[in-house]
């Protein structure tokens, strides 16, 4: 299991990953789920995944080396495609290339072919686009209406999301946010799991502006959590009793 969210908002883009994989209680390790496909000036692209580890790291090699185009003969990959929706389409086909190689096989073993994607960014004077992409290669984007995808493990974090972020939210807040959607999940989580990277980018930047690993040390999302669980423990106590309750 994971958590990974991308957040859309009209200033630019964030998304937040966690780093967890395990198979069995026995056996848990640590892989980046979110990769940067970054050419500065020119085009950044965030690709998180979930699922398989063996799927996704087979989907992302492909989208390193490329794909061939039938119709125009060139191999294309993330750092050569010319918009978002190219982007999409491209993993969109890297997925079900890998479930021709490989799903039957998962298949005879009792194994789904699972594996979902959250790709945003901005190519060129493109407009930046957020999409969700599922295993069998077609795809959701985000819009102003729905500012944020989620893949993995959505429900704890997600009634944060709902009541905090719209399309106007600034970026930095959208960050903010995102983190603490993401720590809700820790919480109520043990399948998702420390270190967390974060990608930002600002619109028409065509850069990282942030690209960091949140570890056990982090001493700003140490205060976040401890601040967001005072902050709730805050509201409640300020809220009056339901008057059905008088006698409890």
């Amino acid at each position: 299991m994971t958590y990974c969210v991308g957040i859309l908002v009209s200033g630019g883009l964030v998304m937040i990953a966690d780093t967890r994989t395990n198979a069995g209680i026995d056996n848990i390790a640590t892989f980046r789920k979110l990769h940067v496909f970054e050419t500065p000036g020119e085009r950044v692209i965030g690709v998180a995944t979930s699922g398989n580890l063996s799927i996704s790291q087979s989907v992302l090699a492909l989208l390193q080396e490329g794909i061939l185009n039938q119709e125009t003969g060139q191999i294309e990959n993330l750092m050569n495609v010319q918009s978002m929706f190219q982007a999409a389409h491209l993993v969109g086909r890297a997925m079900r290339r890998v479930y021709e190689m490989d799903g039957q096989a998962l298949e005879q073993h009792g194994l789904t072919f699972d594996m979902k994607v959250l790709l945003g960014g901005q190519i060129g004077d493109a407009p930046m686009r957020l999409y969700h992409i599922y295993s069998e290669g077609n795809s959701i984007e985000a819009t102003p209406d729905t500012p944020y995808l989620q893949i993995g493990e959505p429900k704890y974090g997600k009634p944060i999301l709902d009541r905090a972020i719209s399309h106007d939210v600034e970026v930095r807040d959208a960050l903010k946010i995102g983190l603490i959607s993401m720590d809700s999940t820790l919480q109520s989580n043990l399948s998702v799991g420390l270190p967390i990277d974060v990608l930002v980018v600002r619109r028409d930047e065509l850069e990282a502006a942030v690209s960091h690993r949140i570890g056990d040390d982090d001493a700003y999302f140490r205060d976040l959590r401890d601040r967001w669980s005072k902050a709730l423990r805050a509201a409640h106590q300020s809220i009056p009793h339901p008057p059905y309750a008088e006698l409890l």
